[in-house]
């Protein structure tokens, strides 16, 4: 049965909490995961100390980790270095990968970077990174669990702001459910919610889920989580996924439940996609 831990947004700079990071490597340590998914945002300003910070906390995750940069991961004042090379702090500092992936016999991830030089704050991906990931993943073995880990929202938010998708968000979320993905990790809203792709963009076809993370180590949460923390667990078997919010508790320290679902496998039940207390 695969289990990740899905963390996002844990901003290294100013806004950076260092007690609750400790409490996510605790929690990591706990229930040992298949893989801990980084889904963007590891600094404030890419600054290279912020990375070298952002990989010793990883180095510290006792399971491998899987990151794709964010829109804060490429520097925004260092504006020549922005747009003439706009990765190279993430690569020298943190890991030269951008679109890395994952692969055991249970589980197949696969890294997209929706960051981008010209955009400030919204992402984007190009068909030639489409075309990449479908054919990665045609490398997947049977049966595992095809999970895409991105920055950027491809459903917005309910209840807060415009929260519009990015760019060739529906392209993108087409290209998924045609390679057999059945879970999208994201986060950059600062906010936990989830969703499924037939909900914004209903065809006649498998629905995707799509499992996004607040801000798990910031002080930058927003809407409902403002000044809150939170991340994701997941678990999956041959008849469904389960999904498990976490919120940061002050009182004792430590990450705790606050929701839980249950999603039928797209394999076992291909055109239904329910999301109930267990």
């Amino acid at each position: 049965m695969p289990r990740i831990l899905h963390i996002s947004d844990v901003h290294f700079g100013p806004p950076h909490l260092p007690r609750v990071a400790d409490a996510v490597v605790a929690l990591a340590e706990g229930r040992q995961p298949d893989l801990v998914a980084l889904s963007g945002d590891l600094t404030q300003r890419a600054k290279a100390a912020q990375f070298r910070a952002a990989r010793e906390f990883a180095d510290r995750l006792p399971a491998p980790v899987l990151a794709v940069p964010g829109n804060h991961d490429v520097p925004l004042y260092r504006v020549w270095e922005r747009f003439l090379a706009p990765f190279d702090s993430y690569r020298r500092n943190f890991d030269r990968e951008l679109e890395p992936v994952f692969r055991s016999p249970r589980l197949f991830a696969v890294g997209i970077n929706s960051a981008r030089r010209l955009t400030l704050t919204g992402g984007r991906v190009r068909r030639s990174q489409l075309r990449r990931l479908e054919a990665r993943m045609l490398e997947a073995p049977d049966g595992a669990l095809k999970v895409v880990v991105v920055h950027h929202h491809v459903v917005p938010p309910p209840r807060f702001g415009a929260g519009r998708p990015m760019h060739k968000a529906e392209e993108a979320v087409e290209s998924f459910s045609r390679t057999g993905v059945e879970l999208v990790l994201s986060g950059h809203q600062h906010q936990a919610y989830q969703a499924t792709s037939e909900q914004l963009y209903p065809r006649d076809r498998s629905p995707v889920l799509i499992v996004h993370s607040g801000t798990t180590t910031s002080a930058r949460g927003r809407g409902g989580e403002r000044s809150r923390n939170t991340c994701n667990w997941i678990e999956a078997d041959e008849a469904s996924i389960r999904v498990s919010v976490l919120v940061w508790d002050d009182r004792s320290g430590a990450f705790v439940t606050r929701s839980r679902h249950r999603y039928p496998r797209r394999r076992v039940t291909p055109y239904l996609l329910e999301d109930r207390p267990f």
